[in-house]
């Protein structure tokens, strides 16, 4: 009741949106940008410090810029003053689009590829040799994104913050990290939990201590240590946490093609797999998953230094990669050599890449629009063993009984399943593989699990996601708060893999089975759109079955006949490119639809060689006047 009539809760609100700027202990503005718009994201961008940019046009502090979807480079520059010590970073906020992580750009420092920054992450530590007192070149290339008013306002522009250099003051930002959990916490409890009234004690307490007259100085710093240490002596009265267990792995979904283009996806994981990267410097418990083989493709063409730093922490345990299938593909339309063909292939480049044995044993969809009867046999004979997903939760009008479970499949074959209860914009129902690591997440990603008589641990993926970005140095700092904290599940990371072999062990002979598909109830109309696309798949996957077969009589009746191995995969990979769960039920933007018409073009070249070749290969072996071949497993009597 006092912390009602106090207004607590609102207050410590207003006092942390007060003292967060002051995590910024000193901070030098950075001169303005210089701007140029590039033709596309595949255009190479100018980020070398000897670009001549006296021409392009200079973007002023809090003046307008960059119109939807447009790719940019801005280029400026940074100095350390001479004498500043402790971390150092840069502070870019280049506006916000409304939606995803828009904008977002690549940092390049002095020429090379640095980090990321995006909406959601505007602050990029600095490596402490640059700050030497000379003069770094900077570099963002980068695209402005989406926006919800940019939907009904196609010539609005961002609004552009002032950059800065910046001295991070650590211990104000321990004491916001702290305050910030306990606030959320004490917002998700009940009334009548004993820990809720004694956080809101703490809270007070703790700025009671905390100088905030203003203006704000060396009396602010000087309070903070004591304010901090008031604050954990509360959260050590205030209980203890939760009989209950939460495996937490940082995550970045980025959808490969969807209100975007694969040329943009492109860039997308370079920026966030950058972002990934930095933080793992500042967090050595930070654990990251990240699915579709597609999309380290495509990083270890475009960027073959990052593919390689990727590779070393996958080595060291700290980077899952996951997923199974070249890419998180729909699973209703794709034909069954198809499905084969994304185990094949992801598993293959895994191995190549990250050796025998680094591959997560999960098939990891959170997002496809629903899964087949017979997914669970296709599962275990690519030796896969565990199915994640929290799609199904998203159906329209029932909830599937069971979280954790038995799924079997059309042949009895049983696959472990989980689908994470991280809720959706505070959803029963509706869960989330972007969770943001508040107390709320934590606490309802427990409440919401159906089976709490058969586990004591849930599982939640983290990071700001679909158009790309990962998780925040904030849900980092959240995370290292529930560790061990008040009225909440105990947190830690680490891969997915082992929560399934946990979850196994611990509740596996009495979870429930679902023998069925898993069907959603909702994204149907998707199913209904793109005719031409799926005809154009179901072309390429005749073709190609065609092909094979012909390729390897031909191969198996002459020596000398080379089999086409490398124009096959590349047509495969395509094929599979293309069965995305953003392209081919019909999801996504027209330009899409565009790029995948091209790759299916491509794809009946590839298979069209390959089959004329080994019928002329069967011509010369064989002999006579006319070559009749049935490619098809059954006999035929149609007019040839």
């Amino acid at each position: 009741m006092l912390h009602a009539i106090r207004w607590t809760i609102e207050k410590i609100t207003a006092r942390l949106a007060l003292i967060e700027p002051l995590v910024y202990r000193r901070r030098v503005v950075l001169a303005p940008f210089r701007y140029q718009a590039l033709p596309g994201p595949e255009a190479a961008p100018p980020v070398a410090p000897e670009v001549d940019d006296r021409d392009w046009p200079v973007i002023m502090p809090d003046t307008h810029w960059g119109r939807p979807a447009t790719d940019f480079v801005l280029r400026g520059a940074f100095q350390a003053p001479a004498g500043w010590d402790g971390p150092l970073a840069l502070h870019l906020p280049l506006g916000e689009a409304g939606n995803f992580s828009h904008p977002e750009a690549l940092v390049y420092i002095d020429g090379q590829p640095y980090a990321a920054c995006d909406r959601h992450h505007q602050e990029i530590r600095l490596r402490p040799e640059w700050a030497d007192g000379r003069p770094h070149a900077l570099a963002l290339h980068g695209w402005t994104g989406l926006g919800d008013h940019w939907n009904t306002d196609p010539v609005s522009r961002l609004v552009m913050r002032a950059g800065a250099l910046v001295q991070i003051d650590q211990p104000t930002r321990d004491f916001i990290a702290a305050a910030r959990m306990a606030l959320s916490a004490a917002r998700v409890l009940d009334e009548a939990a004993p820990a809720r009234g004694r956080l809101l004690n703490a809270l007070n307490a703790a700025f009671n201590v905390l100088d905030t007259r203003e203006p704000f100085g060396d009396a602010f710093y000087l309070s903070v240590a004591p304010a901090l240490a008031v604050l954990r002596a509360g959260l050590a009265e205030a209980g203890e946490p939760l009989d209950a267990r939460l495996t937490a792995t940082g995550h970045a979904h980025i959808d490969v093609a969807w209100l975007w283009t694969l040329g943009q996806t492109r860039r997308k994981a370079g920026r966030t797999f950058h972002t990934v990267l930095r933080l793992m410097e500042q967090f050595p418990e930070y654990h990251f998953t990240q699915s579709q083989p597609q999309l380290y493709d495509y990083v270890r063409r475009d960027y073959p230094d990052l593919f390689a730093a990727i590779q070393a922490r996958v080595a060291e345990g700290r980077w899952e990669p996951i997923g199974g299938m070249w890419v998180e593909a729909d699973c209703n339309l794709s034909g069954p050599e198809a499905l084969v063909r994304q185990f094949l292939l992801g598993r293959a480049f895994f191995r190549e890449h990250f050796g025998a044995g680094a591959e997560s044993p999960v098939l990891w969809l959170p997002d496809v629009f629903g899964y087949a009867w017979a997914l669970p046999q296709l599962i275990k004979q690519a030796g896969l063993e565990y199915f994640f997903t929290i799609k199904i939760g998203w159906s329209q009008y029932n909830r599937l009984p069971y979280d954790s479970f038995w799924w079997q499949g059309l042949d009895g074959t049983r696959v472990l399943t989980h689908f994470s209860t991280t809720p959706e914009n505070g959803q029963v129902t509706q869960a989330t593989y972007n969770a943001q690591t508040r107390a709320e997440d934590a606490y309802r990603t427990w409440t919401n699990i159906q089976q709490k008589e058969s586990q004591s641990e849930v599982f939640m993926a983290f990071g700001y996601g679909d158009g790309g970005g990962g998780p925040t140095r904030e849900m980092l700092e959240n995370l290292r708060e529930l560790a061990a904290f008040p009225a909440m599940p105990r947190a830690r990371q680490r891969p997915a893999a082992a929560f399934f072999r946990d979850l196994e062990r611990e509740a596996g002979p009495d979870l429930p089975v679902w023998n069925g598909e898993l069907y959603l109830e909702y994204h149907r109309g998707t199913y209904t759109t793109q005719g031409r696309n799926k005809r154009l798949n179901r072309q390429s996957e005749f073709a190609l079955h065609d092909a094979e077969f012909l390729a390897s009589l031909a191969a198996y009746l002459d020596p000398a006949f080379v089999y086409p191995a490398g124009a096959l995969q590349q047509a495969w990979q395509l094929v599979c490119l293309n069965q995305f769960h953003d392209i081919i039920p019909g999801s996504s933007i027209g330009p899409v639809y565009a790029e995948s018409r091209a790759h299916y073009a491509e794809v009946r070249r590839l298979a069209e060689a390959a089959r004329q070749a080994a019928l002329a290969s069967l011509a010369a072996r064989l002999g006579g006047d006319r070559l009749v071949v049935n490619p098809t497993g059954f006999p035929r009597r149609d007019l040839a």
